[in-house]
């Protein structure tokens, strides 16, 4: 068990974010875990995955990551906002101070024993950071990106969800109800695991991060001054059941939605399955972010789709008679006979 001592002014501000290096992370960590085949619905995803890894030799480095099961919290940072790109987290990881390195690595080992992996850290500091990052950005390229925009789509519902569930009935509630592998006794939070430490947390904040490629999995950081960090199963981890990277649609000439709405707003009525953003719409279906923007203010006229705000964000979803358009009149026949 990992049991960390919340006091009160911590608890209070608690806080969610999206981590996109955290998921490269645990998704190294499934891998890892599960060497003959990872369970449903990764396996499509880890049989890409494995692929990249075997063959795309710049990846290799991002192995670094699940070099110990104990590792200083330096190589994956706190998220430097609630919704940072990968970039930005790379980022802070190449620019991780030597002081920081020498302190958190005393905290598991002796710094005059080191282990081999994390020796050049010390030894050879800007070189290795800027080596792994290196590796994680081209794993993440090839393995995960395909990906992204459905997992970023799920993981803004999750943090929209989790937000309501904060504002309305406060951080209690909300704990109480993260993961049934995560027990709230106040002050007391605790992750479920056959690792046994115990933290206490004054005058912090809680960084609440929901990871899609954790499969049940907890993760903890207590190393950074004044945030600990926890992450959790999000919900919609379906997104990446397709046996292969997501493909665009094509065959409007039989597409009875696309001949009725026309083809790209038949498009973007389908990815509106979950919500996402115009950005993050684009992305998925290959469109022009202003064609996608013509398109959501038609569904949104039409009555078929709406718009939420999270934060500084904004989620396009369907509507109920969105969802009945789509599920009515027919599957994507892309994928119809799949």
């Amino acid at each position: 068990m990992i049991r960390i001592e919340l006091d009160e002014p911590t608890l209070a501000r608690t806080r969610i974010a999206i981590s996109p290096l955290w998921e490269a992370l645990t998704s190294l960590y499934l891998l890892k875990r599960h060497p003959e085949q990872v369970p449903w619905p990764y396996t499509g995803w880890a049989r890409h995955a494995r692929r990249v890894l075997a063959e795309v030799p710049e990846a290799a480095p991002a192995w670094l990551l699940t070099a110990a099961d104990l590792a200083p919290d330096f190589l994956t940072p706190i998220p430097p906002s609630p919704a940072p790109t990968l970039a930005e987290e790379l980022a802070v990881l190449r620019a991780t101070p030597p002081e920081l390195i020498a302190e958190q690595a005393s905290r598991y080992h002796d710094l005059d024993n080191l282990p081999d992996w994390l020796r050049p850290f010390v030894a050879d500091r800007q070189a290795t950071l800027d080596r792994l990052a290196d590796g994680i950005q081209a794993y993440w390229d090839a393995a995960i990106a395909p990906w992204w925009p459905a997992m970023r789509a799920a993981l803004d519902e999750e943090v929209l969800h989790r937000a309501r569930s904060l504002a309305a009935d406060g951080p209690d509630a909300l704990l109480a109800d993260l993961h049934d592998r995560v027990r709230w006794e106040q002050p007391v939070l605790t992750l479920v695991k056959s690792l046994e430490q115990s933290f206490r947390a004054v005058n912090q904040r809680l960084l609440l991060i929901p990871l899609i490629f954790s499969r049940g999995a907890l993760a903890c950081s207590t190393d950074h001054p004044e945030i600990v960090a926890v992450s959790y199963q999000a919900r919609g981890a379906a997104v990446l059941a397709e046996t292969g990277p997501p493909q665009r649609s094509a065959g409007a000439e039989t597409d009875r939605l696309a001949l009725l709405v026309g083809r790209g707003r038949a498009q973007v009525l389908r990815a509106l399955a979950r919500p996402a953003t115009t950005a993050g719409l684009a992305a998925t279906l290959g469109l022009a972010p202003s064609t996608v923007s013509e398109h959501l203010a038609a569904l949104l006229a039409a009555g078929v789709a709406h718009r939420r705000r999270v934060g500084r964000r904004v989620l396009y979803g369907l509507e109920p008679a969105g969802l009945a358009l789509v599920t009515l009149v027919g599957a994507d026949p892309a994928t119809a006979s799949a």
